[in-house]
């Protein structure tokens, strides 16, 4: 393993220190970054190459490791280095992925607005960081700025309620629901969990992601100890069945955390009826947690708010602005209805940090709010381009990608080979392919066959979709969440699975 060079005198070390940190290299660099970022836009939204760039891991990590050994220590002059530098960020990006081919049509992770990198990148080059207010002056108001004007168009009343900013939605549903446990389990965060007084529970959405289960290992409810709620015809929680399960509940004497329902569920985008499973938390004097990690954004369309109606009757909500807001990884928000609740998570001392002789500006230190103490300016990205382009360029993308939910629908119930296994509400899609050889096969050998599909469909390079598993159906999954593609993509997406499907027919 190549190691540093011991002989390396202080004058080296100085000129190596003063080319990383040169302004005149940065500026050269960034020059160049752009003609190369410009580029491959240009590629990716032409559909000109693959959407996914596969190679095997061992591959690309032998790669890697290759051009950390072929770094030159010392550049003689600027230009070796830009050429050096290009050749870097040029393999980066032909090993990536393209989320900005308008065929990619996968994950919940969305082809961000390009234009939002480049404020996150001042905050990256020049380090904003947040925890205390001193630190990050700027970045602690852009967040305040977006937590309020988010917060009041999901239907809080200004004023009353609090918010922040952490790095995904993990992490956002873990603060949530740590706040929704401290306050039901009273000094649970001093003293820990109270064996004696019988295991609380969580009580989430039969769909709800998995990030729930993970928080309940996380805050010491224990996995086990989460209750999945039975579902509707739409696979939506189902607030009769809530209902019965509050009322065994209590009858028992069992401690409940929360409510976590779903605005929208991963598995088919389904969004819970909030109203009425917020009057039966009420009822029960519940906490009510809405993990609106994808579906949230709604609150900035006309067309699509009432998906999210009663997300305001939520006593804690998380909305992630690098899903359906279409900005860079990771930009996740969490709001507390009552704004008493946003120190209840972490109840700790930190006078390192902290100046008790400033409690002016200590109201906006956000070390207090977040798991995070040091916690980048996360929300540049999503501010740049409000203050660019205003609230409506936010709610166009959502109806776009909506709306194209609905058309890939249609297409679907158009086409007798294929089976749509749900009626979509939102971007998220989940059906089935099936040929005339396997309309009546069983439904092993059709889960294999959509399996070996989707394999060989993604990694050609032609599209990207995922897979999921849909009442013991295997289901083939998109999420149209690329605001460039159009039907004519779709159109060209099944007829990639229709070709696919029948070269893994012919083998």
């Amino acid at each position: 393993m190549p190691s540093s060079d011991p002989s390396t005198t202080p004058a080296e070390a100085g000129r190596r220190i003063q080319q990383a940190f040169s302004p005149d290299n940065l500026r050269e660099l960034t020059h160049r970054l752009a003609d190369v970022l410009g580029r491959h836009m240009e590629s990716a939204q032409s559909s000109s190459g693959n959407v996914l760039n596969w190679n095997e891991p061992p591959e690309n990590c032998r790669l890697a490791s290759e051009f950390l050994d072929s770094a030159s220590p010392l550049q003689s002059d600027a230009q070796p280095l830009a050429d050096r530098f290009e050749a870097v960020a040029t393999q980066m990006l032909a090993r990536g992925h393209n989320l900005h081919d308008p065929r990619y049509i996968g994950h919940q992770v969305p082809a961000s607005v390009p234009l939002a990198g480049l404020f996150d990148a001042i905050g990256s080059v020049t380090n904003q960081v947040m925890a205390v207010y001193e630190m990050g002056p700027w970045a602690t108001a852009v967040e305040r700025s977006l937590v309020d004007r988010i917060g009041q168009a999901i239907g809080f009343e200004s004023g009353t309620f609090a918010g922040l900013v952490t790095h995904g939605g993990t992490l956002g549903n873990m603060t949530g629901l740590l706040t929704a446990r401290n306050v039901a389990l009273g000094d649970a965060w001093e003293t820990g969990m109270n064996a004696s007084e019988g295991a609380p529970v969580l009580v989430a959405q039969g769909d709800s992601h998995y990030s729930i289960s993970r928080t309940a290992g996380m805050i010491g409810i224990g996995t086990r100890n989460v209750l999945r709620v039975g579902l509707d015809e739409r696979r939506r929680m189902d607030p009769t069945q809530l209902d019965e399960t509050l009322t065994r509940l209590r009858k028992r004497g069992t401690p409940i955390v929360a409510v976590c329902a779903c605005a929208c569920a991963t598995p088919i985008g389904a969004f819970d009826p909030l109203p009425e499973i917020a009057e039966v938390c009420q009822r029960h004097e519940v906490w009510l947690h809405v993990d609106a990690a994808h579906g949230g954004a709604a609150c900035l369309s006309d067309k699509y708010r009432h998906l999210i109606a009663g997300l305001e009757l939520a006593d804690s909500v998380v909305a992630d602005a690098h899903k359906m807001m279409f900005v860079p990884a990771l930009c996740a928000f969490v709001f507390y209805k009552n704004r008493e609740h946003r120190f209840e998570a972490f109840r700790q001392d930190a006078p390192y940090l902290f100046d008790p002789s400033s409690p002016g500006p200590a109201e906006y230190d956000s070390g207090m709010l977040t798991p995070e103490c040091t916690k980048r300016a996360a929300s540049y990205g999503l501010w740049g381009v409000w203050s660019l382009f205003g609230q409506q360029l936010f709610s166009d993308m959502v109806d776009q990608t909506f709306d194209l939910g609905r058309v890939f629908y249609e297409k679907l119930i158009d086409s007798p080979d294929f089976e749509p296994l749900h009626e979509p509400q939102c971007n998220i899609v989940a059906f089935q392919y099936i040929p005339d050889a396997l309309r009546v096969a069983p439904p092993e050998e059709l889960n294999r066959f959509l399996l070996k599909l989707r394999h060989d469909l993604i990694r050609s390079g032609e599209f990207y979709i995922v897979q999921a598993k849909i009442d013991g159906k295997q289901a083939l999954r998109v999420t149209i969440i690329n605001p460039l593609t159009t039907a004519d993509h779709l159109d060209a997406l099944m007829d990639a699975i229709r070709r696919t499907g029948q070269q893994v027919l012919a083998h």
